[in-house]
């Protein structure tokens, strides 16, 4: 790794306050793949916010969710830098920097906050450095790949006063944050079952019998690999479909369990604990031998102390949640809102209704454009007030937990006791075990 000059590249907001001269945060985004193309145009659409480098163990190439998707740092750079030449004029653009390590974004001195939209097996260390590095943290969900390394974040996030946002951005959908609030509220009654909906695997196992293949120039993969076991390339181990190996994720259950459990928890009010037990339903998994090992059909039960059971399960495309209660239901997916009866979509919240944290008060439109950007909207200003936004750190850790706890299930085919005080499994030292991961050195939390 390079040294970085100590001379700042920028003057930082943080030695300002709210009173800046500019009142710009500055960014560095790491992670420049699939993700990114929704995630760095949300933080380039703010005003207040610079993003001044950019980084990816990839220079470049095609091949990431679709063939002719062309990412990596250098391609992210050039946007960035496109961006700012044409909002203020190429004479006074600085231009944006472009890293392949990480740490040397966090060595830097005048930038304030990072963005973490990398793989899954990333999320904990780059976290925890990040927050020791005194930067703020947007973090793309699932927040961990393990429960232990999601409780290491929350430490390390609080013990440095740091602000972290997890990418759980449907938080800051108006529509979602309403079906929450009628269940908070006992519009729908006593809350009997809630029903998540996670998709299928959308790639392709290379199969049984799968042969490496050449790693492309300018991908730094011991890099990519980082903190994972050491093992042979191969072009659908990465990129998009990283999410398939439990090595580095948890599957479609951590993707888009992410955000459908996120929003059981947030109409439970569970944000800061999760059930007391989960179980298989039927869950099915890829024969041996393949590269991808995640869940190909998603099925558990988690049941909460009061009664009420979450089945998340694979049964349709996309994502939903439907919330079932003894006076109605409630459901929001990709269609938008609906309930029964149908007047609770729009009944008026009274003046003693608990009314959940909007990421973007002015926001009454529910469209899915507005959602990233609103929740980046809400980073930026809890970074300024030093409040925490709407899905902070212990957010993104139990939801996460809920997911892990569910895989974990899933793979052992047992009943699993679990003790959301304090965090641990109840009477079995193999599932127990699995809450955690081992690190390849030199890496380590």
């Amino acid at each position: 790794m390079t040294a970085v000059a100590a001379a700042p590249r920028f003057l930082p907001s943080t030695l300002f306050g709210a009173s800046a001269p500019s009142n710009r945060i500055t960014l560095g985004f790491i992670g420049c793949g699939n993700q990114s193309t929704i995630d760095l145009p949300a933080f380039l659409g703010h005003d207040d916010c610079q993003v001044v480098a950019v980084c990816d163990v990839n220079t470049a190439c095609h091949g990431y969710r679709h063939p002719d998707q062309y990412l990596g740092r250098k391609p992210a750079r050039e946007k960035v830098n496109a961006f700012y030449a044409g909002r203020a004029g190429a004479a006074g653009h600085r231009g944006c920097d472009a890293y392949n390590d990480f740490r040397e974004i966090l060595a830097r001195a005048d930038i304030d906050a990072v963005a973490l939209v990398v793989p899954d097996h990333w999320h904990g260390l780059m976290t925890v450095m990040a927050a020791r590095a005194g930067k703020d943290i947007y973090c793309e969900k699932p927040l961990s790949l393990t429960v232990a390394e999601g409780q290491a974040m929350v430490k390390a996030v609080r013990q440095h006063q740091r602000i972290l946002q997890t990418g759980s951005h449907y938080r800051s959908s108006p529509e979602a944050r309403r079906a929450a609030e009628l269940v908070r509220n006992g519009r729908i009654g006593e809350v009997r079952r809630i029903l998540t909906q996670v998709a299928e695997i959308n790639a392709v196992d290379p199969g049984p019998g799968w042969e490496p293949t050449p790693i492309p120039e300018g991908f730094d993969y011991d890099l990519w690999l980082g903190p994972a076991p050491k093992v042979p390339y191969h072009k659908d181990r990465c990129f998009y479909r990283f999410r398939f190996n439990l090595d580095y994720s948890g599957g479609q259950v951590t993707n888009f369990g992410a955000h459908t459990n996120d929003l059981a928890q947030w109409a439970l009010g569970m944000d800061e604990s999760g059930p007391v037990e989960v179980e298989d339903l039927g869950s099915e998994w890829p024969a041996p031998g393949g590269l991808y090992n995640t869940a190909t059909k998603t099925a558990f039960r988690a049941r909460y102390a009061q009664g009420v059971e979450l089945l998340c399960r694979t049964d349709q495309p996309g994502f939903s949640i439907r919330i079932e209660g003894s006076e109605g239901w409630v459901e929001y997916g990709y269609q938008g809102l609906k309930t029964d009866p149908e007047s609770l979509k729009a009944l008026t919240p009274g003046p003693n209704d608990i009314r959940l944290p909007q990421s973007n008060p002015d926001r009454i439109e529910e469209a899915s454009r507005y959602h990233i950007p609103d929740h980046v909207r809400n980073f930026l200003e809890a970074i300024k007030t030093r409040r925490d936004p709407v899905a902070p750190v212990e957010v993104g850790h139990r939801t996460a937990t809920v997911c892990h706890l569910g895989n974990i299930a899933m793979r052992l085919k047992r009943k699993l006791n679990w003790d959301p005080v304090q965090e641990r499994l109840v009477g079995d030292d193999e599932a127990s075990r699995m809450l955690t991961r081992p690190m390849r050195a030199p890496w380590s939390l």
